[in-house]
């Protein structure tokens, strides 16, 4: 779903109080805390977050999960242990109402992402 919103807090303002809220939520705040510095904005008519057009990761709430846009996963997480058990696609990660994100390794994972992404590592698609 695509959100007309000017700004991360009229994103947020958008969304529907529910699941989708709670996890977007709680991703944001996780990539706040682990990749100090990084700026939020909107971009592609979803939260990014990045350093002026270098974008490392986006967050959208879409109709049945919350998507993570980080490039390409299987750059970052090569042999898939960070990402067990979550629905990951080249670039996406997409998050159920069905998943915990306390029961996943995501912050280990944006935090990996982060470190790459300062190195100057290509984890593009």
């Amino acid at each position: 779903m695509l959100y007309q919103a000017d700004s991360p807090d009229e994103y947020l303002a958008l969304l529907d109080d529910d699941w989708r809220k709670e996890t977007l939520t709680r991703l944001r705040a996780l990539i706040q805390s682990l990749a100090p510095g990084i700026d939020e904005s909107i971009n592609y008519k979803m939260l990014g977050y990045g350093k002026g057009e270098n974008f490392l990761f986006h967050l959208n709430a879409q109709k049945n999960y919350v998507s993570l846009y980080v490039g390409n996963a299987a750059t970052i997480d090569s042999n898939g242990a960070l990402l067990e058990g979550l629905s990951v696609g080249k670039g996406c990660i997409r998050f159920s109402k069905s998943i915990n994100i306390d029961d996943t390794r995501i912050d280990e994972f944006i935090q990996k992402a982060f470190t790459m992404w300062q190195e100057g590592s290509d984890i593009s698609c």
